[in-house]
């Protein structure tokens, strides 16, 4: 049979195409415990730029999730951008399904690719990765932090207290990480600023997105990471990082409340600061990408620069 047309995969071709005009390339890293990190780096790597990585959140993958940023942030940084476990083309056959895991495996990569020092970019779940690796490398190795609406300052309690939209963490898991096109539809309703837009996208499109950007496979381990992220989390558990932080929120975020970024904001005390976007929601990255471009040039590069 002749293969269906699939919008969501000419729309991923044309966004690799966008990495490769930026000057990326996707490699493969087998870090020998059975983990494979799939990353885009620099093609050539001028000492005169300094190191970015860009972590993604819950969804499809890295291309999906930085296409609209990378083309504006290549010129003045050597990016790094990689899959996340169980995103794209990385994987594990570790059990382990912590955000401390995850950042152990970005901390493999960049040292096997050399990058001895770099600033980082955490989006949503990308966020707490992000956290983790700053407070575990340190100033000598992370220089600067964005966490993006992120929740980090979360705890386990919030989800029963009703600070949060949806109160399950089961039913939490299965709106981010949907199987389905209501449950597709569901999740547009928290992340986007105007969801109405959305109600006119047909259904076949959705089902089409959902089998190609955002694949069925691994649908329970991307479930499992969302579980492990409150388990027995409290405030006073988690690190103060003292690299200068930027916090990013969206003004309406439905799925992370901007509370949670005066939390984390509070937390940090003088390392932290928060800049809201105005008329956004969760994916400020696709709805607000020029406001978020400056905000991660005024902040990650000398004035000089």
């Amino acid at each position: 049979m002749t293969r269906c047309f699939s919008l969501s995969e000419a729309v991923h071709g044309y966004y690799r195409s966008g990495f490769i005009k930026s000057g990326l390339q996707p490699v493969s890293t087998d870090l020998d415990d059975g983990t494979t990190i799939h990353c885009w780096i620099p093609k050539t790597r001028p000492d005169s730029k300094p190191n970015l990585l860009l972590i993604h959140g819950l969804g499809a993958s890295a291309v999906w999730q930085w296409s609209a940023v990378v083309r504006r942030l290549s010129p003045h940084f050597n990016l790094f951008v990689p899959d996340l476990l169980f995103f794209g083309a990385s994987s594990t056959t570790r059990p382990d399904r912590s955000e401390t895991f995850q950042a152990q495996c970005l901390m493999a990569l960049m040292e096997a690719h050399s990058v001895r020092r770099f600033s980082l970019v955490g989006l949503s779940y990308g966020g707490f990765v992000g956290y983790r690796m700053a407070a575990m490398a340190g100033g000598g190795v992370v220089e600067r932090v964005v966490i993006c609406c992120a929740a980090v300052c979360m705890e386990e309690k919030d989800m029963k207290d009703g600070v949060f939209r949806v109160s399950d963490l089961d039913e939490a898991s299965r709106i981010l990480v949907p199987e389905s096109v209501g449950k597709l539809r569901e999740l547009m309703g928290y992340i986007f600023y105007d969801p109405s837009r959305t109600r006119l996208i047909p259904s076949c499109l959705l089902e089409d997105f959902i089998e190609h950007a955002l694949r069925r496979e691994y649908v329970e381990e991307k479930r499992e990471l969302i579980k492990a992220i409150p388990k027995d989390r409290k405030i006073s558990d988690i690190p103060k990082i003292a690299q200068p932080t930027l916090i990013v929120w969206g003004e309406s975020d439905r799925v992370f409340p901007v509370e949670m970024g005066k939390r984390l904001e509070r937390h940090l005390g003088p390392n932290g600061k928060l800049a809201v976007i105005k008329r956004s929601g969760h994916v400020f990255n696709f709805e607000k990408p020029k406001p978020f471009f400056k905000l991660l040039k005024s902040f990650l590069l000398p004035p000089s620069t």
